[in-house]
């Protein structure tokens, strides 16, 4: 999902009367989720992306100390 970052896949699931998404990014040592959401319009919502690309770079601080 470039609308968020590099390396941001999204994994759409098929339930009986909805579909949901996790937005996710797979690092050498992790798979990072970013937001399970159930989506009902075409776009992706501003307020998932912010709440994305907010999660992904705290992680990446967090972890970066780490590396």
């Amino acid at each position: 999902m470039p609308s968020i970052g590099r390396r941001i896949h999204e994994l759409r699931i098929l339930d009986e009367d909805s579909t949901w998404r996790i937005v996710y990014r797979i690092d050498s040592d992790a798979i990072v989720i970013g937001e399970v959401f159930r989506k009902k319009t075409q776009e992706t919502p501003q307020t998932i992306i912010k709440t994305c690309k907010t999660r992904f770079a705290t992680y990446d601080d967090i972890t970066s100390d780490k590396r």
